[in-house]
């Protein structure tokens, strides 16, 4: 705690007004890692900005970025760091290259991850605008990105490997989510790490999320990727007792 208390109080005299909250001593341990003087003031910044009220507990904790729930505008919603010392900017380059929205970016970590940042609140946008339910983008600021939280009173949708399905239920999400990989790829659009690790369950409704390293078909790994993707889905919905066969799951995404 002492070591946060330093680092708050090294970003400037008016750091009293900064609007961020840290709920317990749990939450402590695991921010003290992301969130770094610069991240700090890039919070700081939006909660200026107003986009922050209050920071919450932790959603998720991943190798590239945590995140956490909050308070902004009178809203729930979430909050996405991705770690600059940390991240796998080398993975994370080649899903830059060959995205022309991207092309300029300099090699090096901090840019990469910039990029990274606003490459997601792009596709999310992409995404949201194609009809496919994603987390709302709001904004996002360097290494930090402000959306939607998927969930509710402070408790996020399961991720849909968690989720017990019927068999009814099992099919209806079968059909949401290739009808989603349909609407993305006719958008110019392949999420490229769909499975269910990448899909939450809101209630009923299937909500696509993480969608950082998401191509455009101008991407000349483009057509890989969402191949990958639906044998990610058809794999898992098998197991789920859907009987699907991969071709005509492509003929479905691919078809008009």
């Amino acid at each position: 705690m002492a070591k946060l208390e330093k680092r708050l109080r090294e970003i400037d005299t008016e750091v009293d007004r900064f609007r961020i909250r840290i709920k317990d001593s749990e939450d402590l341990k695991s921010v003290e890692g992301v969130f770094d003087t610069f991240t700090l003031k890039t919070l700081y910044h939006l909660a200026n900005k107003g986009y922050i009220d209050a920071l919450g507990g932790v959603i998720s904790t991943g190798k590239e970025a945590n995140i956490y729930h909050a308070f902004g505008c009178e809203r729930e919603i979430a909050i996405k760091v991705y770690r600059i010392s940390t991240s796998n900017f080398r993975a994370m380059q080649s899903y830059l290259i060959g995205d022309p929205r991207f092309k300029n970016v300099r090699h090096e970590k901090r840019s990469i991850v910039f990029a990274w940042t606003k490459k997601e609140l792009r596709n999310l946008k992409k995404a949201h605008a194609a009809g496919v339910r994603v987390p709302e983008p709001f904004v996002e600021r360097n290494n930090v990105l402000l959306m939607e939280f998927i969930g509710e009173d402070e408790i996020a949708a399961p991720q849909l490997r968690e989720v017990s399905l019927t068999p009814d239920q099992a099919r209806k999400a079968f059909e949401t989510t290739v009808e989603y990989v349909r609407l993305l790829y006719h958008a110019n659009l392949v999420h490229a790490d769909l499975s269910e690790f990448n899909m939450l369950m809101d209630g009923n409704e299937v909500v696509f999320i993480d969608m950082g390293q998401s191509v455009t078909l101008d991407h000349p790994n483009a057509m890989e990727f969402l191949m990958r993707d639906i044998h990610n889905v058809t794999r898992f919905f098998r197991k789920k007792g859907v009987r699907i066969e991969e071709d005509a799951v492509v003929d479905a995404v691919l078809g008009e």
